[in-house]
């Protein structure tokens, strides 16, 4: 008999609601964006069933590039023209940065959209890797593809918040590392979004 999906729990954590997110509640000194500047771009939080309960795909980011290089990111980008909303360009973007095919994700929703300090609205977008796959980094953008259990982004005991000094002034952000992996920033709150929907649910 098959045991329970691992990811019941994220189709229930999604029917809940939640409000939108921004760097800015942890720094809200920094001076702010207007809205109306805002860009959009979507990220694919890819997880992965598996025996031991299911991961998430994440990239570390090429050090060559000129922003953010060598983060920990999610797949994701700025849509293009003929992509079909947020969730065809992070379906999109995610087959160009790390090989993953689009009919092998299946969509199961959004979390609520989240604001950077860099000035970006980014929509996440939920997917389940139907079958696995192996990686191909991209290798313009990415250095690595590799995985984070559910279990431990899940975990709001794993998260803290941490704070650095950014044009010339100190900025709390949140932070989850995971091994010799530090995940911060924006991608650290998108997930700790999804671990704060899913303890709702028990």
């Amino acid at each position: 008999m098959a045991g329970p999906d691992p990811l019941d729990r994220i189709a229930a954590a999604l029917a809940r609601g939640a409000p939108d997110s921004s760097d800015y509640d942890l720094a809200p000194d920094l001076r702010r964006r207007n809205a109306r500047d805002l860009r959009p771009a979507a990220v694919l939080i890819a997880l992965q069933p598996e025996a031991a309960g299911a991961s998430v795909l994440l990239t570390k980011r090429s050090s060559r590039l000129a922003h953010h290089p060598g983060q920990i990111a999610l797949p994701g980008g700025k849509p293009e023209p003929g992509d079909d909303g947020p969730e065809g360009a992070a379906l999109r973007e995610a087959h160009e940065e790390i090989g993953l095919d689009p009919a092998n994700v299946e969509l199961m929703g959004r979390l609520s959209a989240h604001e950077t300090v860099t000035g970006f609205h980014v929509t996440p977008v939920l997917g389940r890797v139907r079958a696995p796959f192996a990686p191909v980094p991209e290798g313009g953008e990415v250095d690595e593809v590799f995985t984070v259990p559910l279990a431990h982004v899940a975990d709001l005991s794993r998260y803290r918040t941490e704070r650095r000094r950014w044009l010339g002034q100190w900025r709390a952000y949140e932070v989850v590392p995971y091994g010799p992996y530090y995940i911060w920033g924006a991608t650290a709150r998108i997930l700790r979004g999804l671990a704060e929907r899913m303890a709702r649910c028990g």
